[in-house]
């Protein structure tokens, strides 16, 4: 068994870091839709250092996969599929990466901006600030963080609808293999 990516499927290493990326990213969403909500408590306080140790952490896993990418490669495109729709995958892919960047970046400045006092990463790590105290970069970044959580919820919608799509209508390998322990149907 080979931990890379073949000519027909993801690897394991590839599979790994997609499917806990996509959990952490459930996890981020369902705590910062309702962290709101919640009363500033000391349980708030620690929710909330969670739900930016775990940012922190999609942003590293996300550029450990885009690393893994580059070395690993990528399985060729599945037989027949249109030149189109490679194009619109394509795409696809570059903002999906580029907003799960963009989210835990835009999330830090937030904290760096809003002059709360040091986080630390899951309580072990100081994290630098990445500006000094700055209300108008605090709000900024604050709405940017919501806007590009609400781009990328769009974006995963159309990426998750494209590989049923693949796997209910056009009844091939494109959602099956990026499925551990899967064999794909069709190469």
């Amino acid at each position: 068994m080979t931990w890379k990516n073949t000519a027909d499927r993801w690897g394991p290493v590839s599979q790994l870091l997609h499917w806990l990326i996509v959990l952490l990213v459930l996890m981020l969403a369902i705590v910062g839709l309702t962290l709101d909500e919640l009363p500033k408590t000391p349980k708030y306080f620690w929710v909330y250092t969670m739900h930016k140790s775990v940012g922190i952490t999609v942003l590293a896993l996300v550029l450990v996969r885009i690393a893994w990418r580059l070395y690993a490669g990528t399985p060729k495109p599945v037989a027949g599929t249109p030149s189109w729709q490679l194009r619109v995958a394509s795409l696809t892919h570059f903002l999906l990466y580029a907003l799960l960047l963009a989210m835990p970046l835009s999330g830090w400045l937030y904290d760096s901006a809003s002059g709360l006092r040091p986080f630390r990463w899951f309580g072990l790590v100081l994290m630098p600030k990445l500006s000094a105290p700055n209300q108008g970069l605090s709000e900024l970044s604050h709405d940017a963080h919501e806007l590009l959580f609400w781009v990328l919820v769009a974006l995963v919608a159309v990426h998750a609808a494209a590989a049923f799509y693949h796997h209910l209508f056009q009844n091939d390998a494109t959602l099956t293999r990026m499925l551990p322990g899967q064999r794909s149907r069709d190469s």
